[in-house]
């Protein structure tokens, strides 16, 4: 292209053929920009015709990363992930002193610890086995100014987060590390992604999206090969739908429930987290079902790990329900 308007300009003064060249350059860049935001919007406009796929059968809000859900029959969609109030999906991290985020890979027992809220979803109290519980009023965290905030990180992003302060940390130092200190517990307080990795799909503290699905089938078809059974808990979805024929979810581009639209950002591509029992915490010997998953559903594209459920990404922010309708494009 360039060289093309080099020739065109012929015998032209040298000043004059830079200053052309410069506009044409600017003209493709212009046209290329105004391209991609087009294709842009195109391939964030939700579809018109939309093909029902089954029900909402069961929603999980994990306030902290890598514990235990809480069970909700209603929840509202924002850009962050699914909340009620104050409790948030994946908002809460333990950390080690240093900041870098501790998850249940590491600690399997994290999966016993049991959040809940009280009824205006503004405070949290935490259960483990033999722990006393912790409360938590989060609102105080939510109100942290910048000057407030500590850095920790996230598959090697920096996230802003606030420390939950000494009693937090002792209570997951003692479970986790049988010590007084040692780890810390974290939160998140804005309302938007500081991350990058999927853009404004990232989330809070998620590991890929703000939003992963589930599909009940699926499981279904999964514990056929398998000789100890598993649930869904075991893949830490949002949503659970039931209805659709197994592995159906892999086609999908476009969700939506209800009134609330997402968009298919990737498969949910599972490693050894799978492995630990919800139940139990302890993780399986043998590695399933991961083991089982590694022999039919992996994707070539997406190297060794298998791939189970589908992440995504909100379009349009409303309120979901148990019993909804769920739609496919």
């Amino acid at each position: 292209m360039l060289s093309k308007l080099v020739t065109e300009f012929g015998e032209l003064p040298a000043s004059q053929k830079a200053l052309l060249v410069a506009a044409g350059i600017g003209s493709v860049a212009l046209l290329s920009a105004g391209g991609y935001l087009v294709k842009r919007r195109i391939d964030n406009t939700p579809p018109k015709q939309w093909r029902k796929a089954g029900e909402l059968t069961e929603l999980y809000v994990y306030p902290i990363k890598s514990c235990a859900p809480i069970v909700l029959q209603q929840v509202d969609c924002a850009d962050l992930g699914p909340q009620r109030n104050l409790l948030r999906d994946r908002t809460f991290m333990v950390t080690n002193t240093e900041g870098k985020f501790v998850t249940a890979r590491m600690k399997p027992k994290m999966v016993l610890v049991q959040p809940r809220f009280d009824e205006r979803f503004e405070t949290m109290y935490l259960t483990a086995p033999g722990m006393s519980e912790l409360r938590l009023d989060v609102r105080p965290l939510l109100a942290s100014t910048a000057n407030e905030s500590t850095r920790s990180t996230v598959w090697g992003e920096a996230v802003p987060t606030v420390d939950c302060g000494n009693e937090a940390a002792r209570w997951f130092s003692r479970y986790l590390l049988d010590k007084e200190d040692g780890y810390r517990l974290r939160f998140y307080p804005l309302k938007y992604t500081s991350r990058r990795k999927h853009g404004s799909d990232t989330g809070s503290l998620q590991d890929e999206t703000s939003y992963m699905l589930f599909n009940e089938a699926s499981v279904t078809d999964l514990n056929s090969r398998l000789e100890n059974k598993v649930t869904v808990l075991q893949f830490r979805p949002n949503f659970v739908v039931r209805g659709p024929e197994a592995y159906g979810e892999d086609r999908w581009r476009w969700v939506r429930i209800g009134d609330v639209v997402f968009r298919y950002e990737m498969p949910c591509l599972r490693c050894v987290f799978t492995t630990i029992d919800p139940a139990s915490g302890v993780a399986h010997p043998d590695k399933e079902p991961l083991r089982t998953l590694k022999q039919y559903r992996q994707m070539p594209s997406y190297g060794e790990s298998p791939a189970l459920g589908i992440h995504l990404g909100l379009r349009r922010a409303g309120e979901v329900k148990v019993g909804d309708p769920v739609y496919f494009a």
